[in-house]
């Protein structure tokens, strides 16, 4: 248990949740297992938290908050890490979602002189959006506002990946999640 600790990197003096601690336990299992394709990209890998959301009938999902350092790697692996952790979570989705700044208005008070656009809301949840889908791309979006007000984004995702990976049953799970992170409504087709 003490080299899966090394997987988790939290705020100083934050102890990790059991539901962390399993997560890093099993990144370490597929790191040290010798049938592992994605072993050597895992060894720089480490979380930095992981919660768990509900997701209506389906049951439930894994979010797995990864530093922004180190989401370039994860990136390249995220299809073959997903469907890894799958395996060891049965009946869970995983989604893999990178730690991401957004700073307010007020940034000049932080000491800084221009906010760069990837800290901004609209680009932070344009990131998550992406992050949250995964391995498959978004091509299209619409923008649908009822008559009452709400926004509805609809997100069209790649058809090529429709057969792949079970992308399919996942779609509740993305808008779940998504929801939950950013709380904006989001509908998932293909």
């Amino acid at each position: 248990m003490i080299n899966a600790r090394k997987k988790i990197v939290k705020e100083k003096g934050a102890t990790p949740t059991a539901l962390e601690e399993e997560v890093a336990k099993a990144l370490f299992d597929i790191e040290v297992s010798p049938s592992s394709d994605i072993k050597a990209d895992l060894k720089d890998v480490h979380i930095s938290g992981a919660r768990e959301i509900e997701v209506g009938k389906s049951g439930s999902a894994v979010v797995i908050h990864v530093p922004f350092r180190v989401w370039k790697i994860v990136k390249k692996i995220q299809g073959r890490l997903v469907r890894e952790l799958e395996k060891k979570f049965n009946r869970r989705h995983i989604v893999l979602v990178a730690n991401r700044t957004i700073l307010d208005k007020n940034f000049k008070r932080k000491g800084l002189k221009v906010r760069p656009r990837s800290r901004t809301l609209t680009a932070v949840h344009e990131a998550i959006l992406e992050d949250v889908v995964g391995p498959t791309e978004i091509v299209g979006k619409r923008t649908r506002i009822s008559v009452d007000g709400t926004k509805i984004l609809k997100v069209l995702l790649d058809p090529k990946d429709k057969d792949k990976e079970n992308i399919e049953s996942k779609l509740a799970c993305f808008s779940a999640v998504y929801s939950k992170l950013t709380n904006k409504q989001a509908v998932f087709m293909f």
